[in-house]
């Protein structure tokens, strides 16, 4: 069937399976991220947290590198368990 295939201007911006897995990861943690710095009762802090993580996700953007996306996501989720064991949990 012709008219099930993607025009070549889509085809060209098409991501594979692994980078769709790879991107709802990075999302993932981005979200569970929030949700703990959503707990942090000092407004000032809980901004300055916002803003850093951000800051960090904004910078890695552009990443293209599966190896480094993966290697960045595992130090994301170490910083996740350091924001879990920091931050108290309920409100």
């Amino acid at each position: 069937m012709a008219g099930s295939r993607l025009p070549p201007e889509k085809l060209k911006h098409a991501m594979s399976l692994s980078r769709f897995m790879l991107r709802s990861q990075v999302i993932k943690l981005y979200r569970d991220m929030m949700r703990i710095v959503y707990n942090v009762k000092d407004l000032d802090q809980r901004k300055a947290l916002i803003d850093f993580i951000r800051h960090d996700f904004k910078c890695n953007k552009h990443v293209e590198d599966e190896e480094a996306i993966k290697m960045l996501l595992s130090q994301g989720k170490i910083s996740l368990r350091e924001l879990e064991n920091t931050v108290p949990r309920g409100k």
